[in-house]
């Protein structure tokens, strides 16, 4: 798992998935040949009501789960025919993962947190895993909660925490799920405006959400329908997320909790 993708190569290029479920003795197709690509340096949002397939995809894109039919091709590297190990490596050093419940280990420092994706880490590279994990916290803006544990951070911090782990290993693509969905709405908005700034930085991100307020601050919306993608188009006007949080706050009522 260790070779660089070809020059200007797409992190993502799905051909064809589909995938089947067997429930009960009948046949569920949750995908109906998918093609997708993911350019470098794209931010997009993967939209859909429940049961569109989008969590499908999602997983098989995240390499935790396999298509039935079609091709992926994850930065160069074609995943079909990879064993578990493989698989969980490529998981390891290419990808980071971005939950709605934030996956965070309780009575465990931020830093610890942070720092257990480089633990895993089977590649052989020299490393001090510490200074990784306290860049990675510093570059979302939590250098001075490092030994607090997830009980002792709000919310959006331990967001920013999952979100420091998920680029720790500095992958190819970030793959998050519903990242705001236990956030309220200024918490939300913040969260946004450092994907914002991190993609502005070069992150590849792929959100999967269902709200289309969060799709405004990507640059690029794909929508599933019954396992199949109905609308792929550039996002006409995108948001700025920074911005609109400066502008909600300098709204709210002097005095106001």
């Amino acid at each position: 798992m260790s070779r660089q993708a070809p020059l200007g190569a797409p992190v993502i290029a799905a051909r064809g998935l589909e995938r089947v479920f067997e429930m009960g003795g009948t046949e569920v197709r949750a995908l109906r040949g998918v093609d997708l690509t993911v350019e470098r340096g794209e931010m997009l949002a993967v939209m859909g009501t429940s049961g569109s397939g989008k969590s499908t995809l999602m997983n098989i894109l995240g390499c935790l789960d396999r298509s039935t039919a079609g091709s992926y091709v994850l930065d160069g590297v074609s995943v079909e025919g990879l064993n578990k190990n493989q698989l969980a490596d490529i998981r390891n050093q290419r990808l980071g993962f971005v939950f709605q419940g934030f996956n965070l280990l309780p009575r465990t420092s931020a830093l610890e947190n942070v720092e257990l994706p480089l633990l895993y880490d089977r590649s052989g590279r020299d490393m001090d895993t510490k200074a990784l994990a306290a860049a990675a916290l510093e570059r979302v803006g939590l250098a001075e909660r490092m030994d607090h544990d997830p009980s002792e951070l709000s919310g959006g911090q331990q967001q920013r925490v999952a979100i420091a782990r998920a680029l720790v290993t500095k992958p190819s693509l970030v793959l998050a799920d519903e990242p705001t969905g236990n956030l309220d709405t200024e918490t939300t908005m913040e969260i946004m405006a450092l994907f914002q700034e991190l993609n502005a930085e070069g992150v590849t991100l792929l959100i999967v959400t269902h709200e289309p307020e969060i799709s405004h601050y990507t640059q690029r919306i794909v929508e599933l329908r019954d396992g199949r993608i109905i609308h792929d188009h550039p996002v006409a006007e995108r948001g700025d997320a920074a911005t609109d949080l400066l502008e909600r706050r300098s709204l709210e009522p002097v005095g106001a909790p």
